[in-house]
């Protein structure tokens, strides 16, 4: 089997409901023009990787991509694995178009085995509990309002996203401890907006309140800075979510004690197989990596990974809905069809 063409369809995609994050971050996108990136080969079968950014991957597929990969054996996911990093090298590509060609190598791979793609890679469960991660809401009454609502609909966990005002986090992260109670799994993202001075504070807050985690406070270009605060909270840390450079850096990471978890996802760490080398790396020293974003990649990266706990659910409106692949008991069950299919999300 050889790719014969690799191809970008450019589809509108519409509004995102309305919503903000913290302060000095852009909330909820209009309409955009997203992606197909299609693997197409000589036997027939297409792999699919889907994003939302079509019009730069499409130039990235014409110009520095496509070429590399025409007549190539698309089962050789290592090698064009390898091939994408030694293109980085040239290009710099975006961490969000990185992964994309190895995601569509997987859905092919899968769909030539019919079988889905955690079985190919090894599944260790068939259903995960999904927690809620909320979007930036507007007081702390509205925060527990939107709290009671998720567990009320299955969640079993709750992450905040915030103002990004330390002082204000701090206070909202211990009154919605003190109104869910202890029992409740509780973590909170600071998506990079604090420097150390507010991560600290911030972060001893955090730990008086026995938060799960305690995820991307700083902007993650200094390992040095997050090993300084590791040293000085019990919370543990939750990191590398957006650094570059996929295991490599992670494992800066965790040799610089800074890893209470670490982050993997597919689409900020090179794809499917990216993710899974995180998580092996992250086994490796006895640690959790928290598979990070919403939808069917990653959902079946969650049921192929033994060191996860969650699947992470984006919760964008209030009134909250429920995310369509989360049952009434606040679980998502592995993906059947084969390949990723996209369908079943």
């Amino acid at each position: 089997m050889r790719i014969t063409d690799v191809t970008v369809e450019l589809v509108d995609l519409p509004a995102q409901p309305p919503f903000r994050w913290r302060a000095g971050l852009p909330g909820s996108e209009g309409p955009v023009v997203g992606g197909i990136l299609r693997i197409h080969t000589d036997a027939g079968l297409i792999g699919e990787a889907h994003t939302r950014r079509g019009v730069i991957v499409a130039d990235l597929v014409q110009r520095r991509i496509r070429e590399d990969l025409l007549n190539r054996d698309p089962l050789w996911r290592e090698l064009l694995w390898q091939r994408l990093w030694e293109l980085d090298r040239i290009e710099e590509l975006p961490i969000y178009a990185l992964g994309l060609v190895d995601v569509a190598l997987w859905d092919l791979a899968g769909k030539a085995a019919n079988l889905p793609v955690h079985q190919l890679l090894g599944t260790y469960r068939d259903a995960i509990p999904a927690y809620a991660s909320t979007v930036t809401f507007s007081s702390v009454e509205e925060y527990l309002d939107v709290a009671d609502q998720c567990l009320d609909l299955g969640y079993k966990a709750i992450k905040l996203h915030a103002w990004g005002d330390a002082r204000a986090d701090a206070e909202l992260c211990q009154k919605l401890r003190a109104h869910v109670g202890d029992e409740v799994p509780l973590m909170y993202d600071g998506s990079a907006g604090f420097d150390f001075t507010d991560a600290l504070y911030l972060g001893q807050a955090l730990s008086e309140a026995g938060y799960t985690w305690y995820e991307e406070p700083i902007r993650e270009f200094s390992v040095t800075a997050y090993r300084w605060l590791a040293e000085r909270v019990t919370v543990p840390l939750l990191v590398a979510e957006t650094s570059d450079g996929a295991h490599m850096n992670v494992a800066d990471f965790i040799v610089a004690n800074t890893a209470g978890y670490v982050r993997t996802s597919a689409q900020y760490k090179g794809g499917i197989t990216g993710a899974m080398r995180i998580a092996h790396l992250a086994d490796s020293f006895q640690l959790r990596a928290e598979v990070h974003g919403t939808g069917i990649v990653n959902a079946h990266l969650c049921m192929a990974i033994p060191n996860t706990t969650y699947y992470e659910s984006l919760v964008y409106t209030n009134p909250v809905i429920r995310e369509p692949a989360i049952g009434p008991d606040g679980l998502v069950r592995a993906p059947t069809s084969p390949g990723i299919g996209y369908s079943d999300f």
